[in-house]
């Protein structure tokens, strides 16, 4: 098969981070383009996006994928205004406090005119939350 492609992995989900990258610039209503779409009248629709670029960060907890530690005090959320903050691995403890309840605890998306802005935005904004172990990847997303 010279010259022909070939497929070396076939993914179709569209998982959380690349999900809340995505849909953010999204200007229809999704639920209108979901409805005309299981009704069968999507072939009319202009699907309109926003033209900013979209990034997402995900914070995760010190050891993921492998084991972790959860019930960490997550504080700094309401620092956070340049980025869009998506809760994954979170839940309310006894004392009404935001902790870490998973490997991918929170995920920042952000806008900017050029996908290295919106990294620098998710980065910033990354560095307003606190929780023990945090860890986030600053070495991908360049290659697009």
């Amino acid at each position: 098969m010279e010259g022909e492609p070939q497929v070396i992995e076939y993914n179709c989900r569209l998982g959380d981070p690349e999900t809340q990258s995505v849909l953010v610039r999204l200007d229809n209503d999704l639920m209108q383009l979901l409805l005309e779409t299981a009704e069968g009248g999507l072939t009319g629709a202009v699907i309109k996006m926003d033209d900013r670029q979209a990034a997402t960060v995900v914070l995760t907890s010190s050891g993921y994928p492998g084991e972790y530690e959860k019930g960490k005090v997550i504080s700094g959320i309401d620092a956070v205004t340049d980025s869009m903050v998506f809760h994954a691995g979170t839940r309310l403890d006894e004392q009404n406090q935001i902790v870490t309840n998973g490997g991918r605890v929170l995920s920042l998306t952000s806008y900017g005119a050029t996908v290295e802005e919106a990294l620098e935005r998710c980065y910033a904004s990354a560095e307003l939350i606190q929780f023990e172990g945090k860890t986030y990847r600053s070495d991908i997303g360049f290659d697009l």
